[in-house]
């Protein structure tokens, strides 16, 4: 669905340059890459929050996304926030909303960035720059307001950066200052993995990698030289969506594997904290914390007692949802106190985990006790934050490498794939199957932590994770066997097949290659080009061997 309806001038001077630059006239298209909006909520003596400008001003926002989007703006009164305040959310979008046609470049995108950072198609990230400082001039007494960024994408740390440079302009310039900014953005070039990308803005240059799904896990990519000398220089952001891991976790290090596991479970978790911004970076920091797993339970990093989804998320009739929640209303610790893990953050005495869940796996002491050491000696947090970062990242890779094993095992063998029948199918998951695998090739052979695994992976089958990346990884060895089909079938020699064969059996060999072609493109099956052209070739040599009239009809079909 197009986002945007009603043209006006900004919409009449894109067209004409993209006209002219021979691309599709479609209205902030460049601005659409990477923002759906950007919104101004302000507090209202009559309304309370309020959405005070929307930017593009055509942008199309449901009275719903609208109305959430105010509240989780703003911080609660609780978290007493004086000053500047950053921090994130994200929000469920309108039912209805998606449509297919509108995805095309988000399905280009989503095909070549890693799982963790591909477009969401039925939520929206707010990254928030919230100001409440002290203003005479106002009847409550304070200057209350919100920069917002609506988007698709998942990058924290761009957005938060791109934050710190344009709020205190605008707050000091207001509107001119935003459509400025807007406009520059609709300057950038798209966000493309495996690219560096220079993105400026406001006189000054970001210059940023767009993760790609082939970058190695835990790998440094090299930046691409820039052979253009910049001015000004650019600033390099080292990421665009990794969090100080170190600054997140480090009030609750003795619980970090307790929470690895109750990410990877998908377990229902709450987070109390005593500010949008401890609860927001705690959240998505969790959520990373099993990459490159993809987390396939919803997340809220702020969730306030406004949310449309508040009901849902607190009704005690049934079991609570698979979904972690931040929150910083006092209002919460009874709501939620029926549920089974509670991580309460910035209270010295209460701070902690509140479950019953008692882990599969042995504790990692050598883990604690390094980290520990590295704050005797003063070491920098993004050291700290690094050594967590690989830690996770083993462990998960520890825990998926035999699943993968395994999984690679059902598929049919190469030698199989002929040209004349049907591919072969892939066999079915075999829960009892697997685990027979984990004596010879278990996590024992990359991981020195001992436990219950064959607990955890029983527990793990349960879970939304397991269903989201076994459907995944199902999805993409169904492609892999359709390829090596297409393969055979170049291979062969198919005019020779056809010499003793009827003219209905030729075409029906026309209409069934024609419709694997069709799919390969359509799925975008990772096939060389010169393999459909090949294809394209043969099915043309065959209907050339056919009577004129035949030809005449598979032409027009």
């Amino acid at each position: 669905m197009d986002p945007f309806d009603g043209p006006g001038p900004r919409q009449e001077k894109l067209e004409s340059a993209a006209t002219s630059a021979g691309e599709p006239c479609v209205p902030w298209a460049r601005f659409s890459d990477w923002l759906e909006c950007v919104c101004v909520v302000t507090f209202d003596l009559e309304l309370g929050q309020a959405i005070e400008l929307v930017y593009p001003h055509d942008v199309k926002l449901t009275e719903k996304e609208k109305t959430s989007i105010c509240y989780l703006s703003f911080p609660d009164s609780y978290s007493g926030c004086l000053g500047d305040t950053q921090f994130s959310f994200r929000l469920r979008q309108s039912v209805g909303r998606v449509s297919g046609s509108w995805f095309g470049e988000e399905d280009k995108y989503n095909r070549d960035a890693p799982l963790i950072l591909q477009k969401e198609l039925a939520h929206f990230y707010g990254y928030v720059y919230f100001r409440q400082v002290k203003d005479v001039s106002v009847k409550r007494g304070y200057f209350q307001k919100s920069l917002v960024l609506v988007s698709r994408l998942p990058y924290v740390q761009l957005f938060q950066s791109l934050l710190q440079i344009i709020a205190p302009e605008y707050f000091e310039k207001l509107e001119p200052c935003l459509e400025a900014v807007c406009n520059e953005i609709d300057q950038w070039p798209p966000p493309v993995p495996g690219q560096t990308l220079n993105l400026p803005v406001m006189g000054i240059v970001m210059q940023v990698r767009i993760p790609s799904k082939d970058d190695k896990p835990g790998g440094s990519p090299t930046r691409q030289g820039q052979k253009e000398n910049l001015l000004p220089a650019p600033t390099v952001l080292p990421t665009i969506h990794e969090l100080d891991l170190f600054k997140c976790f480090q009030s609750i290090l003795i619980h970090l594997q307790m929470l690895w596991e109750l990410m990877l479970l998908g377990e229902p978790l709450v987070v109390m904290a005593p500010s949008p911004t401890m609860s927001s970076e705690t959240v998505l920091a969790l959520v990373s914390s099993i990459s490159p797993l993809k987390y396939c339970c919803d997340f809220r990093p702020y969730f306030t007692i406004h949310d449309s989804e508040f009901k849902e998320y607190t009704t005690r009739t049934q079991a609570p949802p698979n979904v972690i929640l931040g929150v910083t209303n006092p209002f919460f610790i009874k709501t939620f106190q029926c549920w089974p893990h509670i991580l309460r953050l910035g209270e010295l005495k209460m701070s902690g985990i509140y479950t019953a869940y008692k882990t599969f796996l042995h504790k990692d002491k050598a883990l604690i006790k390094r980290l520990l050491k590295g704050i005797q000696r003063k070491r920098p947090s993004e050291v700290q934050s690094a050594i967590l970062r690989r830690y996770l990242l083993e462990l998960t890779q520890s825990f998926i490498i035999p699943l993968e094993r395994y999984l690679a095992s059902l598929m049919p063998l190469q030698r199989s794939v002929t040209p004349w029948k049907t591919p072969p199918q892939i066999r079915p998951f075999s829960q009892d199957e697997f685990m027979a695998t984990l004596d010879h090739a278990g996590p024992q052979l990359t991981s020195v932590l001992k436990g219950d695994w064959m607990g955890l992976y029983k527990r793990f089958f349960r879970s939304p994770n397991f269903d989201g990346w076994y459907r995944l990884r199902h999805r993409e060895m169904t492609q892999k066997v359709e390829c090596l089909h297409l393969e055979a079938i170049c291979d062969a020699d198919l005019l020779s097949w056809t010499k003793d064969k009827s003219e209905v059996e030729i075409v029906d060999l026309v209409l069934k290659l024609r419709e694997k072609l069709m799919r390969a493109r359509k799925h975008h099956l990772p096939v060389k080009e010169e393999l459909h052209e090949k294809l394209e070739n043969y099915i043309q040599t065959v209907i050339s061997s056919l009577p004129e009239d035949l030809q005449t009809v598979l032409h027009k079909h």
